[in-house]
Order: structure tokens, then sequence, then C-alpha cells
């Protein structure tokens, strides 16, 4: 991985930080689902099916952690074969994400405090755009539009790391008011955590294509 710039390296460092917790957490639920002693405290819902939550930790870590590098120019340069293969397994993972996500929110049941409508709604509505984000990612790059692929895939990344923004919200606002946060407040810290990632998926999409303008000009 020689080819890899140092400022690559900062950003997969700074990614794999930011995802440290939900990542780590989910891992660390895995023996749990799959009938071994818990090392946390177990989750009622989790217990009773376990099938969507496993497959929701996996595809999401392999998602948002795998996912990660391949934003990295370098692989795209130097090693195009390695992007494609990885890309195939990022995408797969990524529908597994979305399509547990959805599953885990219209099957179980959620006390009101931890799930309100706003919260329902957004959790179909962005699960199911995941999806259809990464299949027009799919068709786009198969139909040689490389802005458009890496847009949509930038988005549905957005989406998927939901997770690491909530948890950086929640320490923030246990900070501060020193209590948990539930009912209305906490499904809105929720989901405004998705329109801050979305929000700056739009930045650097403007931003790209601000720049690709830029150097057809010159």
């Amino acid at each position: 991985m020689h080819f890899i710039s140092r400022r690559e390296w900062a950003f997969l460092a700074l990614v794999f930080l930011y995802s440290f917790i939900p990542a780590v957490v989910g891992l660390v639920r895995l023996p749990e689902l799959l009938c071994a002693p818990a090392i946390i405290p177990p989750n009622p819902r989790a217990v009773i099916d376990p099938l969507p939550i496993t497959l929701h930790i996996l595809g999401s870590s392999i998602f948002c952690l795998v996912g990660a590098v391949q934003f990295l120019p370098s692989l795209r340069r130097y090693r195009p074969a390695l992007h494609r293969t990885l890309g195939r397994v990022v995408a797969a993972a990524g529908c597994i994400s979305a399509l547990s996500g959805l599953w885990m929110t219209v099957a179980y049941a959620f006390p009101d405090a931890l799930q309100g409508p706003l919260l329902y709604v957004a959790r179909v509505t962005l699960s199911l755009a995941m999806v259809a984000l990464i299949a027009w990612a799919i068709v786009a790059i198969r139909s040689q539009k490389v802005a458009a692929h890496r847009a949509a895939m930038l988005r549905a990344y957005a989406i998927a790391q939901g997770a690491s923004t909530q948890t950086a919200l929640f320490l923030v606002a246990m900070a501060l008011i020193d209590t948990e946060l539930l009912g209305f407040w906490r499904d809105l810290l929720l989901v405004g955590a998705w329109a801050i990632n979305l929000a700056v998926a739009e930045l650097l999409i403007r931003r790209a294509f601000a720049a690709r303008t830029s150097g057809a000009v010159i």
C-alpha cells in the first residue's frame, strides 16, 4: 500500500476513528447474537430476532470501513482492479446494511421513547434511498458516468455513517444536559445527524463539480 499518500492515510485514520464506537459496539454484540455469552448488556429485540441486526452490523461495518478506502484517489489510479473488486463487496454490504435496517425498523417493536413517527419515517425513507443510490451508482459506472457514480456512492455513504454522527451528537448532548434524550428530541437528534451528513456530502459533491468545471475552463 506504498502508493497511498500520507494525506490519504490521515483520511482513513480519521474515518476509522469516527466509525470506531458504532462499529466496535456492533461487533462486540455479535457473540450475543451467535448465542455466546453477552459481553455488553443484552438487547431484548436482538435476542428475540438476531438475524436482521447481525446482518446490519456486518453490512454496516464493511460498508463504512472498506467503503472509506474506495474514496482514495490513489487506489482508483494505481489499483483500478482492486477498486472494482472492493466496489462489488462494498455495494453488496451497503445493500445488506440498508435492507436489514429497514427490516428492523418495520419488524422490531420499539417503545415510543426510542422510535416515534419522525424517526420511523426517516429510517424507512433513508434505507430505501440508500439502496436506490447504490443501484444508481452501479448503473452510472457501467455507463461510464464516473462523476454520477461517485456522487451517488458518497450520498449512500453519508446515510450509512449516520450512526457515527449520531454517537457524536449524543455525547455532546449528554455533556450539555447530563441526561439521555428520549422521545421526540431523541428522534430529532438522530434525524439531524443524517441531515448533517447529507449536507456535508452535497458540499463535497459541489466542490468536486466546481473543481472539474474550473479545470475544464483552464
